[in-house]
């Protein structure tokens, strides 16, 4: 019984990615997770109260695995230089994940407050991890440093998904100049 559970609960979290995904905040609708995992309305609810849960728990389950591949790329290059520019560029990979797309699609106003403080504390974990390499570049304050850095892969991240005029790998490439340029001092 609790294997069927978890193996519908994934069902509605990945119809919830694609949904978001496609059209966004008003696509992800209760009646279209049902129709879409072939749950009855009613059942749905008893997996999630409310949209924001539904959102929740996609932050939940996917933003460890995006911290996981930035992490995996920082550990695979040898210096801090190249440690900030894996930071910035896997996460600018992605973008064009559905699991990314799917959580910025729902306005963080939607959520309660402690689904915004979950989400805000994976973030600063997010951050977390290039303090140190912040520190190698001797950063007088590296978290300071690593927040404002996030804010610059935030903004690239915004104009990938508005479908700028520019092409994705010009925007990595700006932001990533802009980057190191900036921790270089």
């Amino acid at each position: 019984m609790a294997e069927h559970r978890t193996m519908q609960r994934d069902a509605l979290l990945n119809a919830a990615r694609s949904l978001l995904s496609e059209g966004g905040t008003e696509g992800l609708t209760f009646p279209a997770l049902a129709e879409r995992t072939g749950l009855a309305r009613s059942s749905v609810y008893e997996y999630f109260r409310s949209r924001a849960a539904v959102v929740e728990e996609l932050c939940a389950v996917d933003f460890p695995v995006w911290a996981a591949e930035v992490e995996a790329a920082m550990d695979a290059v040898p210096t801090p230089e190249s440690k900030v520019e894996a930071y910035v560029r896997t996460q600018l990979e992605l973008v064009g994940d559905r699991r990314h797309r799917a959580v910025v699609a729902i306005s963080a106003s939607e959520l309660d407050a402690g689904a915004r403080e979950k989400i805000r504390a994976a973030h600063g974990g997010l951050v977390a991890i290039t303090v140190e390499a912040l520190e190698s570049l001797g950063h007088d304050q590296p978290r300071l440093a690593a927040m404002l850095l996030q804010g610059i892969v935030d903004a690239a991240v915004r104009r990938i998904e508005l479908g700028a005029a520019e092409d994705p790998a010009v925007i990595a490439d700006t932001a990533v100049a802009l980057v190191l340029r900036g921790v270089r001092g």
